[in-house]
């Protein structure tokens, strides 16, 4: 999906952005605050998956880049934010829309939320993602000395970060053991047995200091910046999954607001990523990144020739059934593209032509020659085939 963005001043009058991740149709049942450490490109779609994948289950998040922007004078040193920044973050949100009851963090952004979160009284959960167990361990990806500023050098996924001189304060003179301790908020780490930046040692310590409520879900196979796809979106609908024990779900002011539609599709922020929501499932559109999108699901063609296909094989499967036809599988294979009428006088003309699919229906099964010729006549009869032969009358409007 693609997240509204924000930006709002922090106490010392400097500029943070953010970008807030909402349900489709429904109030959220509540907000969640998100401070990873993922800023390169190659990473950010993690971001969006997680942030996605809570926000479909009805939780907000607002998620604040950790880590800050680049540098204009080096284009590989980052600037970190302060814990403070992230209570900046918590007031905004509790201002303009409400407090949130959840932190997240990844890497620094990981440890940064466990101090964060004794200073908000509306936070109940914690997750903390990958996270070095401060200050011991945090000393392992130092490299070279401070600077003049008091700033020093750690390196995540082979970046150099520079971390200010205050966030380091703030860690060193709280111990995460006492701040662990004296939390009483739920607790989930997640941590990859094989993360290489930040070892699996500092999530069993961070484990073994913290009191109850407390949890522990394994990454196994992630690496330290969550590049798979598939293990940000797993942690995305296990930290939702989680919350719903630990944070007061609630259903009540979740309500959908589809207006009374079938089918409800949202487009907002930047790129083209699309949320669509159907009476029982929550599902995206987007382009693929050739033409500036994300890639994060099928473009509308090929949704629409997914609706043929999955029509074609639940026809053919329901017919089969009530002939008692030993009909084991059906799979179907689809092409869409755009050719002229032959017939057409003016088939050289843009307007001339017409959408042809190509629908190529592989049938598994004890089936005679008889029966696989009747299927594919069939075929011809699944209710989307037949609406887009239909002459079709399509209604736009404006809502009010």
């Amino acid at each position: 999906m693609n997240p509204s963005t924000y930006r709002f001043l922090n106490k010392k009058g400097v500029e943070l952005s953010a970008h807030l991740y909402r349900p489709l149709d429904r109030v959220p049942a509540f907000y969640a605050l998100f401070a990873h450490c993922f800023s390169c490109k190659d990473n950010i779609s993690a971001v969006s998956k997680i942030c996605t994948a809570m926000s479909q289950q009805g939780i907000a998040v607002f998620s604040l880049d950790f880590t800050g922007s680049q540098n204009e004078a080096s284009q590989n040193q980052v600037f970190a934010s302060g814990i403070s920044d992230l209570v900046d973050a918590a007031s905004f949100l509790e201002k303009n829309f409400q407090a949130p009851k959840m932190l997240l963090g990844h890497s620094l952004g990981g440890t940064a939320v466990i101090y964060a979160a004794s200073q908000l009284d509306s936070v109940e959960a914690v997750v903390s993602i990958a996270a070095p167990a401060f200050p011991d361990q945090i000393q392992k990806l130092f490299q070279g000395k401070a600077d003049n500023s008091g700033n020093s050098i750690v390196h995540i996924g082979g970046a150099p970060f520079r971390i200010t001189q205050e966030f380091w304060e703030e860690i060193v003179q709280n111990p995460t053991k006492g701040m662990l301790k004296g939390m009483k908020k739920s607790l989930l780490l997640m941590h990859s047995p094989q993360d290489e930046v930040v070892g699996f040692d500092n999530a069993l310590e961070l484990f073994d200091q913290a009191g109850h409520p407390k949890s522990f879900i394994s990454l196994e196979g992630a690496d330290h910046l969550i590049s798979d796809p598939k293990d940000s979106e797993y942690i995305g609908e296990v930290v939702a999954a989680w919350s719903k024990r630990y944070v007061p779900f609630q259903e009540d002011i979740a309500q959908h607001d589809t207006k009374g539609n079938q089918v409800f599709v949202r487009l907002s922020g930047e790129g083209f990523a699309t949320e669509i929501k159907t009476p029982h499932h929550h599902l995206i559109s987007d382009e693929p990144l050739e033409v500036g999108g994300t890639n994060l699901g099928p473009n509308p063609y090929d949704l629409l020739m997914a609706a043929l296909g999955s029509c074609t094989a639940m026809t053919l499967k329901l017919y089969a059934g009530r002939k008692k036809w030993p009909l084991t599988e059906v799979s179907v294979f689809l092409n869409h593209k755009k050719i002229h009428l032959e017939d057409s006088e003016h088939s050289g003309e843009p307007g001339a032509k017409v959408s042809h699919f190509t629908r190529i229906i592989e049938l598994e099964g004890d089936l005679d020659q008889e029966q696989r010729h009747r299927l594919l006549e069939i075929s011809n009869r699944c209710p989307v085939h037949k609406t887009l032969q239909e002459e079709i009358v399509i209604q736009t409007l404006l809502a009010k």
